[in-house]
Order: C-alpha cells, then sequence, then structure tokens
C-alpha cells in the first residue's frame, strides 16, 4: 500500500482502494507534496507534514469545531477535485501496525485526511459529501480557481 500511496502520489490510501475488505489505512503527507504551496495556503489550510502512519479499525469521533470547505482530491476519483465540507477538529481511536491501541487528535488539513480516509473504509467518496457545483478538473482548479479559492476564504474569515 505504501509503494502505490507513494506512486500516485497521494497523502492517503485505504484498504478498499485498492480491493482489499479490511478496516486499515495508511496516511503520510510528505514535506514534498506541499512544495507548491506557498506559506499562505499552507498557513490557511493548517496544513503540516504528518508522518507515515497505519490505522486498523479507526474510529472517528468529532470534537468541537467548525466545518471548513477546502477542495479536495482521491486517488479513486483522479483528475478531479471539488469543495468538500469537513470537520476541524477530531479523534481518532485505532490501532498501529503492532496492534497497539492509539488515540490521536487532529486538526485541520490531517483532520480532512483522516475523515477522508475513514471515509473510504465506510464505502463513501469525497464525492458523496462534496459541493456539487465545485466538481471539477484538476487543470481547471490549478489554473483558475486554486488563487481565487484563498482569496475568498480571507474575504470570509475576518
Amino acid at each position: 500500500m505504501l509503494e502505490t500511496l507513494r506512486l500516485a502520489p497521494g497523502v492517503g490510501l485505504a484498504a478498499p482502494q485498492i480491493g482489499l475488505g479490511v478496516q486499515l489505512a495508511i496516511i503520510e503527507d510528505r514535506e514534498q507534496y506541499q512544495s507548491s504551496w506557498s506559506a499562505e495556503q499552507l498557513q490557511t489550510r493548517g496544513r503540516v507534514p504528518v508522518d507515515f502512519h497505519v490505522l486498523i479499525n479507526p474510529e472517528l469521533e468529532i470534537e468541537a469545531g467548525a466545518r471548513l470547505e477546502f477542495f479536495e482530491g482521491c486517488l479513486s476519483v483522479a483528475g478531479y477535485t471539488a469543495e468538500v465540507p469537513r470537520f476541524s477538529r477530531v479523534r481518532v481511536r485505532y490501532l498501529d501496525e503492532h496492534g497497539e491501541p492509539q488515540l490521536v487528535h487532529a486538526d485541520s488539513w490531517y483532520a480532512r485526511i483522516l475523515q477522508h480516509e475513514i471515509d473510504h473504509l465506510n464505502g463513501m467518496l469525497y464525492i458523496d459529501r462534496m459541493n456539487l457545483r465545485t466538481f471539477m478538473s484538476i487543470k481547471n482548479y490549478l489554473d483558475r480557481w486554486r488563487n481565487a479559492e484563498d482569496e475568498a476564504h480571507r474575504i470570509f474569515s475576518r
């Protein structure tokens, strides 16, 4: 799974995406994946590198916090993106690759990644949660919307 994740490249992969019927996901948001984003874009999203880790049988709980809307993509819907509302803070209980219980409190982009991957384990894709009118090709997003999205967040978060 790690090889598939890095070849894509992606920040998360759930076992069902590669045909495995188990409750297992992996996450890794490498610093190099963030190099095309400005410091302001990373800060707006609360995006920081996340070390590789395995989640087995994860249980997601929503913590207090707003729902944030940002564009996200998926290896299962390659070449497209849409704005998806996600909770800004979550808590996840899971077993690691050694079968040891773990608890993580996540916020911002990391919380988004966790929700996205756990959705896969529950048979959902981001297109099931997206704002319908925002669905577009990644090329269109990069060419026309990426910077506009940041401007909108600056205006509406004042």
